[in-house]
């Protein structure tokens, strides 16, 4: 066996060593291209993420058991999609949005806790809570 033919059988011929660049350069292509679509799928799922809840300041008065709240800061936010606890001493109206300066007020004479409590896209999130 001379040493042409030994070399062939371990490194192989010419034509034979051209296959594994070809095959490494394929692989790599692919695999970007996979990389580059799970990052475009993340990438593009972000905008669908839940709303999150508004960020809000509100400042509660209890005057003889009747509370009131007045929002003092924060961003506007829908009143329909705002529930405020206790459900049976609320009365009050936010009106078309809730902005800074509007107020709501509860009746009675409760050692409830008072919420107010925001609802979107299946969740729910206390925005300002009250203990008297």
């Amino acid at each position: 066996m001379d040493l042409t033919t030994y070399r062939n059988k371990l490194i192989g011929s010419e034509d034979e060593r051209a296959v594994s660049p070809v095959i490494g350069v394929i692989l790599m292509v692919a695999i970007t291209v996979i990389l580059a679509a799970v990052i475009a799928a993340f990438v593009l799922d972000i905008g669908d993420l839940d709303d999150s809840a508004p960020q809000a300041q509100f400042d509660w008065e209890d005057d003889d058991g009747n509370v009131t709240v007045t929002m003092t800061s924060g961003d506007d936010i829908n009143p329909d999609a705002v529930t405020m606890s206790p459900e049976g001493q609320a009365n009050g109206d936010w009106g078309d949005s809730i902005t800074a300066g509007s107020t709501y007020e509860f009746d009675g004479n409760s050692s409830d806790t008072y919420q107010i409590i925001w609802e979107g896209d299946g969740s729910s999130t206390i925005i300002s809570e009250y203990e008297p």
